[in-house]
C-alpha cells in the first residue's frame, strides 16, 4: 500500500486488501521494534567489520571480531544478518602445481613428515614461491612463514625465480628472528636445492628439509598461505604494472595479515597478537636453550638454473 499509495487511494486498497485504513496509518507512524533496532545496530557494526577486513572475512572470523569487542551473538544471527545484507566472505579457487626438480639434485632429508606443528616461535618454518600475473609479466613471491604463529617473517619479490629471490626471503627472515636451530622447510625446486642455498643455510646454521616431489601436502602450510593471499588480493585485483603488484602485496603482508588478519588456527587472532600473548606468557619463566644440531648439507653440482627454468609452485 505504502508503494502503490501516488497511484490508487488508500480507502480503495484497504477494502481490496480487506485491511482497515486506520491500521495502514498507525503502521506508519510505529517506530521500529526493539529487537529490529538491534538488528540495525548489530548490522552495522558487522558492515565496518567486513570493510576493515577488505571484504574478506565471512562469519566466523566476523563472529569472533564481535566476541572480542563484547559483543556475544549467536552464529546464525550474524550470517543471517550478512545474508540478507548481501555480504560474503571470499573462497578460494583450484591452481595447479607446477614444482620442477633438477634432476642430479640431492634434496634434504623430510624432517617435517606433514606434522606442522611448532611450540615456540622460531622452531619450524616453511618456504615456497609463487607467480603473480600483471599486465607486463609476472612478478614472482617468496615466502617464508613461521608454522608456530603463522606469520610471514620473510619475503621478497622479482621479475625472476631464480635462487637469489629465495635467498633474499631467507635473509630477511634471518635478520628479523635471528633463528637458532630452526628447521626450513620447503618443496624440491631447484632455487632450494641449488649449492648457493645449501651454503647460506649452512653458514646460518639453518636445518633444511624439503617433502616429495609432485606433493603439496607435504608442504600443506605454505600452499595454504598462497591460497588465502590469491582469494583475499590477488583475484580481486588486476594490476598494470610489477609496481603496483608490489605495493598492494606488502600492504597486504605487513599491514593486514602479519598484524591483524584473524587465523582460525590460532583461535581467530592475529599471527602477531599470537605471539605478543605467547611471549608475555613465558617472559617470567626461563625457556629452556634448544639444541642445535650440525645442520644438514644440500649440495648439487649445478647452481642457478637458467632464466626460465626450474618454476616453484604456482598454486597462489
Amino acid at each position: 500500500m505504502k508503494a502503490n499509495q501516488a497511484i490508487w487511494p488508500i480507502v480503495t486498497m484497504a477494502r481490496l486488501l480487506e485491511v482497515s485504513a486506520s491500521g495502514f496509518y498507525a503502521w506508519l507512524e510505529r517506530k521500529p521494534s526493539a529487537h529490529a533496532r538491534r538488528d540495525a545496530d548489530l548490522l552495522s557494526r558487522i558492515r565496518a567489520i567486513y570493510t576493515r577486513s577488505r571484504g574478506t572475512y565471512g562469519m566466523p572470523r566476523i563472529h569472533a571480531e564481535l566476541a572480542e569487542q563484547g559483543i556475544h551473538v549467536g552464529r546464525k544471527r550474524v550470517a543471517r544478518l550478512m545474508r540478507d545484507a548481501g555480504l560474503r566472505g571470499v573462497s578460494r579457487r583450484r591452481w595447479i602445481s607446477t614444482t620442477q626438480r633438477q634432476p642430479d639434485a640431492r634434496p634434504a632429508p623430510d624432517l617435517v613428515q606433514r606434522h606442522f606443528n611448532a611450540d615456540r616461535p622460531d622452531q619450524l618454518w616453511v618456504a615456497d614461491a609463487t607467480y603473480v600475473p600483471t599486465a607486463v609479466g609476472f612478478l614472482y613471491l617468496a615466502v617464508v612463514l613461521d608454522v608456530f604463529s603463522r606469520r610471514v617473517v620473510g619475503w621478497a619479490m622479482g621479475n625472476h625465480l631464480r635462487t637469489a629471490l629465495m635467498l633474499q626471503a631467507l635473509d630477511m627472515a634471518l635478520a628479523q628472528r635471528h633463528p637458532n636451530g630452526v628447521i626450513h622447510h620447503s618443496d624440491q625446486g631447484c632455487q632450494y636445492t641449488s649449492i648457493a642455498f645449501g651454503r647460506r643455510c649452512l653458514e646460518a646454521g639453518v636445518r633444511p628439509s624439503m617433502g616429495s616431489v609432485g606433493d603439496c601436502f607435504d608442504n600443506a602450510m605454505c600452499e595454504s598461505f598462497f591460497a588465502t593471499l590469491e582469494c583475499e588480493l590477488l583475484a580481486r585485483c588486476r594490476f598494470q604494472t610489477h609496481d603496483q603488484a608490489r605495493h598492494a602485496i606488502f600492504e597486504y603482508l605487513e599491514s593486514w595479515y602479519n598484524l591483524r588478519r584473524r587465523h582460525s588456527g590460532l583461535g581467530y587472532r592475529s599471527p602477531a597478537i599470537f605471539e605478543d600473548t605467547y611471549r608475555a606468557k613465558t617472559q617470567h619463566s626461563p625457556e629452556p636453550v634448544a639444541s642445535c644440531p650440525p645442520p644438514a648439507s644440500v649440495m648439487v653440482e649445478r647452481g642457478d638454473p637458467p632464466a626460465g627454468r626450474g618454476q616453484l609452485s604456482s598454486r597462489i
